[in-house]
């Protein structure tokens, strides 16, 4: 067999974390502690022989890399140091980046060095939509007080819809739309990828309330629950931030869907429901639970994060970090501005809410080309390996 590798892959690993790659000497312990391994699939040796050979197009197709969870027990025993869970972590980053659409939003967001970048797209965005909606301008203490946010982007008299409420979801809906656009595209060729690589021949195809029902919520379920993670050894710790954070984004999309129906569908009725919520409603309860829970999960994953590279070596990178920072500046900057609204302080308020839209934007425009795409390519590889072993394809 000519193996011809791919150099471009294989530079792209090691700044994303995967430099330890060359110390790999095939002895198969990361197989044997690897609770995912089996005697037909003994991951994850078989792709670290494959990312030693820059065998890329074996690696993007392959559902094992998606399935693993980083559980860190790969890595401990290695006696070479060759850190196969941080050589894994940088192939699902180029993963991510093989399947982005459109390829150059991928490509940008899939580089430290286009950070600055990143950032000043969406701040000048919304800076420009602030400035031109004529609501820049800090309020009163009173006007605060009564409005909230609702007359960040300016106020107009039409009843039907707040302006600031049109232009929130100008900038929200077309980058959420394009997340799941990008998503599908991205999912889409990776399924197809993995078919092609297993062989997976359909007797017939599943409808697709069957695929739903049958393959996705139990995949769904399974991440929520948190089941695998119940199999680490040596970072079982991470579930004490990652399942928070988890349960936390689901409390703030009910947070979201609950405003977006009171504000943009009631409101067109009864205008009074285009002010901030109210304290004593329990969704409020759950946004501020939701919020707090988002940034202990994610201060709680940092200092584990930190701690790796302290006293195990773990390499800093830019795929593993950018997250971090992004989901922390949602929560500080999105709890930081509800406590000066709280306080009376206008300009912080203001100035923090304006972050915060960043930051939510940000999370949104780069979700499929980040570590957040995880959530994502895992849920389907998950509905994959359960597919691929059902009796809609022919063993």
């Amino acid at each position: 067999m000519r193996v011809e590798p791919d150099l471009e892959f294989i530079r792209y690993m090691k700044s994303a974390g995967g430099d330890t790659l060359k110390k790999c000497f095939q002895c198969a312990t990361c197989s044997v502690v690897c609770p995912l391994s089996t005697d037909d699939s003994p991951f994850p040796r078989k792709e670290m022989i494959w990312a030693q050979w820059g065998l890329k197009e074996k690696l993007v197709a392959d559902a094992d890399v998606l399935l693993c969870h980083q559980c860190g027990d790969c890595t401990a025993y290695c006696p070479r140091g060759a850190k196969p869970g941080d050589v894994l972590g940088a192939i699902r980053a180029y993963v991510y980046k093989h399947y982005g659409f459109p390829s150059g939003l991928a490509n940008l967001a899939s580089s430290g060095k286009n950070a600055p970048l990143l950032i000043a797209i969406p701040a000048t965005i919304i800076l420009v939509l602030w400035i031109v909606s004529g609501g820049m301008h800090i309020p009163t203490v009173q006007e605060l007080a009564h409005n909230g946010f609702g007359h960040f982007f300016g106020h107009w008299d039409w009843p039907w819809l707040s302006k600031n409420v049109a232009f929130i979801d100008g900038i929200m809906l077309p980058t959420a739309t394009l997340a799941l656009v990008a998503s599908y595209v991205g999912v889409s060729s990776m399924w197809k990828a993995m078919e092609k690589q297993y062989n997976v021949n359909a007797e017939f195809r599943p409808s697709c309330f069957q695929f739903t029902t049958e393959f996705l919520v139990p995949a769904v379920k399974e991440i929520i629950a948190h089941d695998r993670f119940e199999k680490c050894g040596v970072n079982l710790n991470r579930v004490k931030g990652h399942l928070p954070l988890v349960l936390s984004f689901i409390g703030l999309l009910i947070v979201t869907g609950y405003s977006a129906f009171t504000q943009d569908l009631i409101g067109m009725f009864i205008p009074s429901m285009h002010g901030p919520i109210s304290q004593m409603n329990p969704i409020k309860w759950l946004a501020n639970a939701s919020a707090i829970g988002l940034i202990f999960g994610i201060a709680t994953l940092w200092a584990n994060r930190s701690s790796q590279e302290i006293e195990e070596g773990k390499s800093r990178n830019f795929y593993d970090w950018f997250l971090i920072y992004e989901i922390m500046g949602v929560g500080v900057t999105g709890f930081g501005a509800e406590i000066f609204r709280l306080a009376g302080i206008p300009s912080f308020a203001y100035l923090l809410y304006y972050f915060h839209l960043v930051a939510v934007m940000m999370l949104f425009l780069y979700m499929p080309y980040t570590k957040f795409a995880h959530l994502v390519y895992r849920t389907f590889a998950m509905a994959f390996e359960r597919y691929r072993m059902s009796g809609y394809v022919t063993k």
